[in-house]
């Protein structure tokens, strides 16, 4: 009997915030994104609120003009692997680039983390975008936008290559016998390809939900179809229910052409409620917010989509620069949707910069006014779930204590977890083993 369709949820972890200001709130710890205290108690909250995952996100290159976060954080497989062993069923997912690792090594620290949580691991595919991350590592330049994606294919590839070289039931550990594993079930790759040439096998055999599952946040063109490809779960950044909406269809009917299976990839817009026990107290909580920014926000977030390009050279309330061809080398869908703002309102730098560090979204106001918005998108294909941020310190709570039991009663959110698996939990079908499928296919 198929599982009823439920909203899935992840929780983003942030630390000292997600924008340039976040850190300034006189109840913020300036050093929560290196506090593992911190994010242990953001975890567990997450779980009881029975979230589906944590998200860290990542970037291999910051300057002066980074935003706090990113300038001082954890590495994501670092702080999931102790997040593990504070929580049971929650799915913890990291972030890692194609452009700037190898395949063997990703193989083997996604499956570590997988076998550490008993079946929680996710992958987020991204490929870096930040041109200045080249210099971190060694290489003259950094991949053009559209090798960046063929770098990314390959890679995934190999690393999904190198999780099956082990097959399920390889590890036989017969002591009377003398037999450790099943040499006829552990399998070289042998993988040669313009970007990579890999071996294996890997030195470490499948997990309880056989491989982790594939997260990716294509916008782009390219972005979109490599989502509608590799990915199981997919992020995405609409700034309304319209847009949300158009990037779902667009996206579900790509999956479709290529034969996914029904409902994959699954799409989490992103969202940052605001709550509070009326609309009136959440009013005061999202003016707290909007007292924090500054106009260094809304420059960051603009100079991070045009590959970290210093807007403050322009006069502000001058006409917007050329900047499109930044763009299209860097993150071509933020930067594609900014220029599509400011065209259509004319709106200089300083109006762009305020427009995106303030933004009010659907996501503001009592429990059921934000459970209503969530359910809106659910069910009006603009989302199967959302990854939610938290916008003020102690939102998380509201969210899970205020919201959580409304979409629980609503039929819109499990009360229990009803797997031990991420992909389970999920309702991802278990991934077989490509040398078993073949000794199938072959018998």
């Amino acid at each position: 009997m198929p599982q009823e369709r439920k909203i899935k949820l992840g929780l983003i972890l942030h630390g000292v915030g997600r924008t340039w200001d976040d850190w300034r709130h006189p109840d913020r710890d300036v050093r929560a994104s290196t506090s593992l205290s911190f994010y242990r108690t953001q975890a567990q909250l997450a779980e009881r609120g029975r979230f589906d995952f944590l998200f860290v996100a990542d970037s291999l290159s910051i300057n002066e003009k980074s935003s706090p976060h990113y300038l001082y954080r954890f590495e994501p497989l670092t702080i999931l692997s102790a997040l593990a062993a504070v929580t049971e069923h929650i799915g913890l997912v990291g972030t890692l680039s194609v452009s700037y690792t190898e395949p063997f090594n990703v193989a083997r620290q996604f499956a570590s983390l997988d076998h550490i949580s008993a079946g929680r691991a996710g992958w987020n595919v991204v490929t870096s975008w930040l041109s200045d991350t080249a210099a971190n590592f060694g290489k003259a330049v950094h991949p053009a936008h559209h090798e960046r994606y063929r770098i990314a294919a390959e890679h995934l590839s190999v690393v999904q290559g190198l999780w099956d070289s082990w097959e399920d039931d390889a590890l036989v550990g017969d002591k009377q016998g003398g037999v450790f594993v099943d040499a006829a079930k552990l399998h070289r790759l042998d993988h040669v390809g313009p970007y990579f040439q890999v071996r294996g096998p890997l030195n470490i055999g499948r997990s309880p939900q056989g491989q982790p599952v594939i997260f990716q946040a294509g916008a782009s063109e390219d972005g979109k179809d490599f989502a509608a490809r590799h990915a199981e779960v997919v992020f995405c950044g609409p700034q309304n229910l319209e847009e949300a909406q158009t990037y779902y269809r667009d996206l579900k009917a790509r999956a479709e052409r290529l034969s996914r299976p029904d409902g994959v990839p699954f799409i989490l817009p992103g969202a940052a409620p605001i709550v509070g026990r009326t609309d009136e107290e959440a009013e005061v909580f999202y003016q707290e917010l909007s007292a924090l920014t500054s106009i260094d926000t809304g420059l960051g977030f603009l100079s991070r989509a045009f590959n970290d390009h210093d807007f403050r050279q322009y006069d502000l309330d001058g006409l917007f620069p050329d900047v499109e061809h930044i763009g299209q080398d860097s993150n071509q869908s933020a930067s594609q949707r900014i220029l599509e703002r400011v065209r259509a309102g004319n709106l200089t730098v300083r109006q762009i910069a305020r427009e995106l560090s303030t933004p009010r979204g659907d996501f503001v106001g009592s429990p059921e006014k934000v459970a209503d918005a969530l359910q809106r998108w659910f069910e009006n294909e603009g989302a199967d779930g959302f990854v939610i941020f938290e916008a003020l310190p102690g939102q998380l709570e509201r969210f899970v204590d205020l919201v959580v039991p409304v979409l629980q009663q609503r039929g819109l959110l499990r009360v229990e977890y009803e797997h031990d698996t991420f992909r389970e939990n999920l309702g991802l079908p278990f991934p077989s083993n490509r040398y078993v499928a073949e000794n199938k296919r072959a018998g």
